[in-house]
């Protein structure tokens, strides 16, 4: 039973959520057990200082150990300072935060094989796309609880269709295996096609994987308007309380406009902070672009392409998907997942006889100089040259501006 609600028109109010959190937590068999929450890194919005004020209230004097882990994926760690604005809470002299350990999830050191997905099984689940054995790797450290809550927001995603739920297992806190397969996947069947549809093929892997992990979990997904507005809350087993909240999001998160627009100008907000978080500005505006237009990510604050990934993305670029699917054995050294961002910011396009020709223009206003850009094949502009202002005055039939872009997915109402 999933226990929760949410609104359309309206935001839950502290109380609200903190008495769905009373029910749903006080139906768990904590007494004397060591939990572990989940929780996004700050490339998510979210009130998490609020879960994490309520949750630590209602569960601090009730179990037995009561610890954290951000569920980076390949993202880079958070300093100390980091996680005090992420939780809401100054660190205490023993380095926990209200009394509770916060770790970082590491995607190279801290995971340990489970089991593995037969190539038979992933035929299945891939509708007949892939075929190969893929290991499910995961944070040794889930199996040192006897309880696992997943609490994060749920978003059209370009990869599982909508974010959350098992999703913060896999990507969230596990190895590289499942996440270069599933982003990969992904990919070739593509982002217009997954993104905001609830269940796709990743998503079934991403739940055969979990099917791995052995201790109970269960999950708190929140609907998220703006960085801190919480418009839905629902808790109980992860695929239905993901389903829940991902129908919310499809009335909440999804923007249907008449037609589609020659130049997209996305304003990226600064809790994205490298190009492979920011391309989200590209995401969710792709299926809103004419052909032959162009996506501008305006983010004067970018310095970096990606801060784990960036020097692959150096050599190998951001082209379309058969740009590689064609030439498969001059990248078979390079990770699915790196593959896949870089076809998911180039967008559709075709590869023949050697010639490339994306279907639109990614630009980007960063502070990425012109020479980076053309290295790994994405435009270049001068941040210095817009003013967003005056673009969003003149917005019209031709031209868009996403404000806080990243979150909200643009569709067309002719494909509804």
């Amino acid at each position: 039973m999933v226990i929760g609600t949410g609104f359309t028109d309206r935001f839950l109010t502290e109380e609200e959520a903190r008495d769905i959190l009373t029910e749903a937590l006080g139906q768990l068999p904590l007494s004397d057990k060591r939990v572990l929450v989940i929780i996004p890194d700050s490339t998510r919005s979210g009130p998490i200082p609020m879960v994490y004020r309520i949750i630590t209230d209602l569960l601090r004097d009730r179990v037995r150990v009561l610890d954290f882990m951000i569920a980076l994926g390949t993202h880079k760690g958070m300093t100390p300072e980091e996680i005090s604005r992420l939780v809401g809470v100054s660190p205490d002299a023993d380095g926990t935060f209200a009394g509770s350990r916060v770790y970082n999830h590491d995607f190279v050191n801290d995971v340990t094989k489970i089991g593995t997905i037969p190539a038979s099984r992933i035929k299945e689940l891939s509708g007949g796309l892939m075929e190969q054995d893929v290991d499910v790797t995961v944070n040794k450290r889930l199996f040192d609880y006897d309880q696992i809550i997943i609490c994060g927001p749920v978003f059209p995603h370009e990869v599982a269709g909508y974010s959350g739920g098992l999703k913060y297992f896999f990507p969230g806190v596990s190895g590289a295996d499942v996440t270069n397969f599933t982003h990969w996947l992904g990919a070739v069947i593509t982002n217009v096609k997954i993104i905001g549809t609830p269940r796709t093929p990743v998503r079934e892997v991403i739940e055969e994987a979990a099917s791995f992990v052995n201790v109970p979990a269960y999950a708190c997904c929140m609907v998220v308007r703006g960085h801190h507005d919480l418009a839905g809350l629902y808790c109980g087993e992860p695929k239905e309380a993901q389903a829940a909240a991902a129908d919310l999001s499809s009335h909440t998160h999804v923007v249907w406009v008449d037609h589609p627009y020659k130049t997209v100008l996305s304003v990226m907000p600064e809790l994205y902070d490298d190009i492979w978080t920011a391309a989200k500005g590209m995401y969710k505006m792709e299926p809103v672009v004419a052909d032959g237009g162009t996506v501008i990510i305006y983010a004067p604050h970018i310095d970096e392409v990606s801060y784990t990934h960036g020097k692959v993305l150096d050599r190998i670029g951001y082209h379309v998907r058969d740009y590689f699917l064609k030439q498969m054995d001059r990248f078979a050294d390079v990770p699915g997942g790196v593959m896949a961002h870089s076809t998911h910011v180039k967008g559709a396009g075709t590869y023949e006889d050697g010639v490339e020709t994306p279907r639109i223009n990614v630009v980007l206003a960063t502070r990425i100089p012109k020479e980076r850009c053309d290295r790994i094949n994405l435009g270049y502009m001068d941040p210095a040259e817009i003013d967003v202002d005056e673009w969003t005055a003149r917005q019209d039939e031709d031209l868009l501006v996403v404000p806080r872009a990243g979150e909200m997915l643009y569709r067309l109402k002719s494909e509804r």
